[in-house]
């Protein structure tokens, strides 16, 4: 037969306060019935748990055996309600963070170092992917998504917006000249977003298409991930749309700068029962904070 946990919390309050008298005054219980539920757990057990005297109570052998373990379970229940409440001022715990593979593997997972040294007692589980992470079904807490979410419920937060630039390789320009128009892309290699982009980034492959009447320009070399893309770029493989946080000064070079390349707005996305997390806001306002224009290498 299972112990009562009540009876067992009733108990340690006697044994703690050496009498019947002074355990109902702390716990606000009468005498009476108190000195029934410690009889009603002692048939339980099957063992008297005190002596009883005149000047009070003592603990049986069976009774000092059980007020060991009930010390040791009233401590860990101290300790845990401490830490409950610690954590509700300070943030701590695991984070499943999802987005895009170029941009948590480059500019985001750069930033998460700042952020833990913030938070020592947050961890950080970052899962990259192009495809999207479904929030609903807890596959991640939360995302930082390239489109405004189409699930009601969710919440989410405007971050910054991610623009993007012709790029190509100094050496790639020194070989093949720069091209002073639109419509002089025609003329030279082209690297685009692999034609099994996701929906949200379809638009990622407006370089094929800028300034251009008729059908869309052929690349000669796709990469299904946009850190891919800058790989080739870098390697001299041609000219390619990069996002504005992988583009690094020295090693590919902006041109047609003029030209209004995509557009993306990015969200800070989280499941509605995370309203009240202290961890998750704790990212989220990180996130605004880092997310800026300027940080982003768009300005």
């Amino acid at each position: 037969m299972p112990l009562d946990w009540d009876k067992l919390r009733l108990f340690h309050a006697v044994a703690t306060a050496g009498s019947f008298t002074e355990g109902a005054r702390r716990l606000k219980l009468s005498q009476p019935a108190l000195s029934r539920q410690v009889i009603a757990l002692e048939e339980a057990l099957g063992a008297k748990l005190f002596h009883r005297h005149a000047r009070g109570l003592a603990l049986t052998n069976e009774g000092e055996q059980l007020f060991r373990t009930t010390a040791g379970m009233a401590d860990e229940i101290e300790r845990t309600k401490g830490g409950i409440e610690a954590s509700r001022n300070r943030p701590t715990g695991e984070i499943k963070l999802t987005t895009t593979v170029s941009f948590g593997s480059t500019w985001l997972a750069y930033r998460l170092a700042a952020f833990l040294q913030l938070y020592p007692d947050i961890r950080i589980n970052l899962i990259l992917s192009d495809e999207e992470i479904d929030l609903s079904r807890h596959e991640a807490d939360c995302a930082i998504r390239f489109h405004k979410p189409h699930q009601a419920d969710l919440i989410q937060r405007p971050l910054a917006t991610i623009r993007h630039f012709l790029c190509a390789s100094p050496a790639y320009l020194e070989a093949n000249g720069t091209p002073l128009s639109a419509n002089d892309l025609g003329n030279h290699r082209l690297i685009a977003y692999g034609p099994e982009a996701p929906a949200y980034l379809r638009s990622i492959n407006w370089v094929l298409q800028v300034g251009q009447d008729g059908p869309p320009r052929e690349p000669v070399f796709t990469v299904n991930n946009s850190y891919g893309v800058l790989q080739a770029v870098q390697a001299g493989a041609g000219i390619a749309a990069l996002p504005s946080y992988l583009i690094r000064s020295g090693q590919v070079q902006v041109i047609l700068p003029e030209l209004q390349g995509a557009v993306f707005q990015t969200y800070f996305v989280y499941a509605s029962e995370l309203r009240g997390s202290v961890r998750v806001a704790a990212l989220r306002d990180f996130l605004i904070r880092e997310m800026t224009p300027k940080a982003l290498g768009d300005s």
